[in-house]
């Protein structure tokens, strides 16, 4: 890249992103594509914490933080944006401080908040794409919701123990989350992290192909390289990967709120 020269990158971005630059399907326009791209992580823990770190390194412009909670030691195993001296904080301002040392030239937003059907839609709707990062389903159906109502991508992981599941959902294009799991399971009808545990390694992988998602849409929008009307599932201890196809549901609760659907 020696030599290169590009109006719209400066000096200190061609350095920063060259590896990024040089791939072909990237190049100056995919670059510049990144920098005006808006994406929101909900939840800055295990699958929000790598996500969070390859969404700053890839130069995505605006990166968005939802997350009520603190930091607490059970969570250093896996949520590797907070360190032992954040203990008692604001994970959202751990995260934001991590941030922005690894890049100090894009723009950290953060909500220190639960998210709610209250202010859900007020805050999505800022975003070009959303990372669902939880580890609660309430949340995982409300953003699903709302997103597929405004029309925003987004992608939706869940992890326990060495194993874990991942889906994109294009609005109005593929299955979204409802699609599949149709309604919020009861509380006590499902295994949690709490009570069956996780390796941070599992959460590494799901949240960095949860980034890789959404910087895939950011460049190219086709679902054709994305995990649409698809669920990956990963099985890290004994290295079963699947990918099992799933389809819309016509009778969708969430997909009839989009604009125009009957």
């Amino acid at each position: 890249m020696q030599g290169v020269d590009n109006p719209m990158l400066n000096p200190e971005e061609l350095k920063r992103y060259v590896r990024q630059i040089t791939i072909p399907s990237i190049g100056f326009e995919g670059q510049k594509k990144l920098a005006k791209a808006k994406v929101l992580v909900v939840g800055a823990g295990g699958l929000g914490s790598p996500a969070l770190y390859y969404l700053a390194a890839a130069g995505v412009g605006v990166v968005g933080i939802v997350d009520p909670d603190v930091v607490e030691p059970n969570n250093l195993n896996r949520q590797i944006v907070h360190f032992e001296k954040d203990l008692g904080e604001k994970k959202v301002k751990s995260a934001e401080e991590k941030l922005r040392m690894l890049n100090s030239t894009i723009v950290i937003k953060p909500y220190p908040v639960k998210l709610s059907e209250d202010n859900a839609q007020t805050i999505i709707k800022n975003y070009d794409f959303v990372i669902e990062a939880s580890d609660s389903f309430e949340t995982k159906f409300l953003v699903n919701d709302v997103c597929v109502k405004l029309g925003i991508p987004l992608v939706i992981g869940g992890v326990l123990q060495f194993e874990g599941q991942l889906m994109t959902v294009l609005p109005g294009i593929s299955a979204c989350y409802r699609c599949v799991i149709k309604d919020i399971p009861e509380e006590g009808t499902y295994p949690t992290t709490c009570e069956m545990g996780i390796i941070g390694t599992t959460a590494g992988v799901f949240g960095v192909i949860e980034a890789n998602e959404a910087i895939k849409y950011l460049l190219f929008e086709d679902p054709k390289y994305l995990l649409t009307n698809k669920m990956l599932y990963l099985d890290l201890l004994y290295n079963t990967f699947e990918v099992i196809t799933v389809e819309k549901d016509p009778n969708c609760k969430s997909c009839r709120l989009i604009k125009g659907s009957s």
